[in-house]
Parts: C-alpha cells; structure tokens; sequence
C-alpha cells in the first residue's frame, strides 16, 4: 500500500530556465555565469504556485540506515531499548509498497547492499568480544529468508562468484571466494598481514593484488586464487613504499628514500617507469592520465605510459573521471556542504567549465550527476551537471527535502525533514 504523498515540487512544461554556458577566455566570462544563474534562481522563485506533483513517502525513522537495490527500497531501523534486534523492511519501487521484513542476525551498522542471483547480499559492521569487523548477510531477494553470513565485505567475481575481504592495515586479511548460493567457501587466504586492492573489470573482479610493507607484492587470479606474479618491490636505496594503489593495469607504489612513485604491469608485475614522488602521498585514476595527490592537496597529472608530468596545480582539491573529462573541486571551497565543481581537460589540466557550487547526490552506475544547493526558502535547488557541455540545467526544487539524496536512472531519492524519504521522477 502507498502512504500519504508529499509535494516535492514540480517539473513545469514551461521553457525550461537557462543553462549555464560553457566559459570562454574572456575575463568577465566568471562575472556572466553567475548573473546567468541568478537570473534563472530568481525566475524560479517567482514563478506562481505550482501544480502539486505526487511523489511517493517513503518511511524511515530518524537514525534508520536505508539502500536502494534495484527496484527495492530497503530501512535498516535503529537500536532503540525497544528493538534491540536490528530489523530490515523492503518496499517495492517506485509505489513504495511494502513486500517483507526480515531480522538481521547481527548487531552493527549496515551500510551496502548488493543484488545477486536472486539475493540481496547486506554487508555491514559487526561488533563483536574483539571489536569491530566487516559483516556479509546473503538473505532472498523475494521473501527476506536468511541464507547464509560470512565476515568480509563482498564484491562480484568475474565468474559470477563472490570475493570477501576483511582486515587490513594492522589487522590480519582474510580474502575468500565463496559461492552465492549458498557461501561454499572455493578458495581463501587468511591470517596474513599486508594491503589487498583489486581490480573490477566492468565484469566483475579478476585480479587481487596483496601487498607487505617489507615484503613482495604478488597478484592473483580472482576467480582461482592462483598466484600470476610475484616481485620484490622494495625501494632502491633504503626505506619501504607505504602506498600502493591498482589503476586499471598498473600497480603504482609511492615510498622509499628518496620518495619515489613506480609503475607495474599489471599481470607480470614488469616495471613500467619511475619519477620522483615530490610529496606524492597516493595515486588516483583522473581518465587518461594518473593524478597524483600530494602533501598540501595539490595535483601533478603524469602519463599513464611514461610516467612524464604533463601538468600540475594547486587549486584542485579532489579530481576523478566522468564522462571522459575531468571534475574537480577546488581547494578554497573544501568544507560541509557544497563545493565549487569545475571540469579539466585531463591531459593540460586547462579548466574546461565552472559548473558553480554545489553538493553532489549519491549515484548508482549510469545515472546522471546530480546537484544540490540549499534555497533560499528552504529545501533543495536539484540540478543536472553536465560535464561534457559544461552545463548545469536546473530542474526543480524540493521543498521538504533536507539532503541524504541518491540519484538512480531516472529517480531522485532525498530524506524529508520528518526521517522519511521521499522518491522523485527525473526528467528527460
């Protein structure tokens, strides 16, 4: 059954308020898009009362952990002195009907779930007599029925199996792959210490990479656990790499004295190239090009091949790939709340577009980047960023709505001010 509905505004068939053009040299270009978009603030403002929109209630308390799988909106209650045991509820998308509710065997917080052959796989935090570890509960994605629990978070394998991982940093690791029918343990590595990353081809995962401070890195098969290369990857002259980091098909360490960031093919672990580090703390992936993120939260961008910088800057606090340009958040605005959003091309690190302050929702794989901005008379401005036109369309507001928004496909999940979620239809 459909709860009472809340007005979260309205998508109106007028033209729609104008975008946000991609800049151009001229100096006073910063001075034109911002006029431009408070223009289009104030006309949405003063457009007279809108026509109601239905859009479904959704319930969850205050405290309450809630996911979205698929066309599942799952709440996790909170503990409370008169529900000690942790419960989950499902309610079918996008009616918000309600389809089951199951216990959870464990106490702790909840916070990922992963649809699979037919299970809803719920990874959380346990607390047990030795403090806190990692938590997979597999229950049925049709009735909510227990079938199995194993420590570890889970990922996807490549064969359709599952890779559990837990532990790490001073923590033994304990990785195993399990089959999600019914958590058949098909291989393991435990009681070891050192640092796993691993790589999610699109398909799933098919390598790991395990790696000792002091010791060799080594990568393996996914699916079998078979060992394909093993190396010593020490630094040359003295100290020890304290990053390592998979990007696509390269291993990346940074450490050693003095500082240095070295590249490894992925399958034989063949040495690629070196550069200084240069106050380098770790690597991250920035599309075509590798950024490396540095001491005082700069970036220097090196070639994927070489290794050779091809360009560097201070403004930038935190980059990553989208839609195959580059965003970016400038470091004078890092903080709570909105950040000022702007696209690099990633191979000159030359700024693209500015698409203005703003803070981003939560999105599910192939769904639109989506914004968020206070208003002024409450709720939530939502916009589409538009990374490759430089563009960002506004769409609406919500005026119940207090954040904690995802974005899917085509809906918009937000938290209403009451602890209830409220569910949204994205435009075309």
């Amino acid at each position: 059954m459909t709860g009472p509905v809340i007005d979260l505004g309205e998508l109106r068939h007028e033209p729609e308020p104008a975008r946000l053009p991609r800049p151009s040299r001229a100096n006073g270009r910063p001075l034109r898009c911002a006029l431009v978009l408070l223009l289009a603030l104030v006309t949405l403002a003063a457009a007279g009362p809108p026509t109601r929109r239905a859009v479904v209630t959704l319930p969850a308390r205050l405290g309450a952990d809630v996911m979205v799988a698929g066309d599942l909106f799952l709440v996790i209650d909170p503990i409370t002195p008169q529900t000690p045991q942790r419960r989950l509820a499902a309610f079918r998308l996008p009616g918000g009907e309600p389809v089951w509710q199951a216990p959870l065997p464990a106490q702790g917080r909840y916070w990922g779930v992963t649809p699979l052959a037919g299970m809803l796989l719920v990874t959380g935090y346990e607390m047990d007599s030795e403090g806190r570890g990692t938590l997979t509960v597999a229950l049925d994605r049709a009735t909510g029925a227990y079938r199995w629990q194993q420590p570890g978070r889970a990922s996807e394998l490549a064969d359709g199996n599952l890779l559990l991982y837990s532990g790490g940093e001073d923590e033994p690791v304990s990785m195993r792959a399990v089959d999600p029918c019914c958590g058949t343990v098909r291989w393991q590595l435990t009681g070891t210490r050192g640092e796993v990353n691993y790589r999610d081809s699109g398909h799933g995962v098919d390598r790991v990479v395990f790696s000792r401070a002091n010791g060799p890195i080594e990568v393996r098969d996914a699916t079998t656990g078979a060992v394909l290369a093993r190396t010593d990857a020490r630094p040359t002259g003295g100290g020890a790499y304290t990053t390592v980091q998979l990007i696509d098909d390269l291993v990346l360490t940074v450490g050693g004295a003095p500082s240095m960031v070295t590249a490894y093919g992925l399958d034989r672990l063949d040495q690629r190239w070196r550069t200084p580090a240069d106050e380098a703390l770790y690597p991250v992936d920035c599309g075509p090009v590798i950024c490396l993120q540095t001491q005082s939260r700069g970036i220097r961008a090196v070639d994927r091949a070489t290794g050779q910088q091809v360009w560097s800057s201070d403004r930038w606090g935190w980059v990553w790939p989208h839609a195959g340009e580059l965003v970016a958040t400038m470091l004078s605005s890092a903080g709570p709340g909105s950040e000022q959003l702007v696209v690099l091309d990633p191979w000159t690190g030359r700024v693209l577009a500015d698409l203005d302050r703003w803070e981003l929702a939560g999105s599910d794989p192939g769904a639109p980047m989506i914004g968020l901005r206070r208003h002024p008379n409450g709720g939530l401005l939502v916009a589409e960023l538009d990374v490759r036109a430089g563009t960002a369309r506004v769409l609406d507001v919500l005026p119940d709505a207090s954040g904690l928004c995802q974005a899917s496909v085509d809906r918009l999940l937000c938290r209403r001010s009451d602890g209830s979620y409220g569910l949204w239809q994205l435009p075309d």
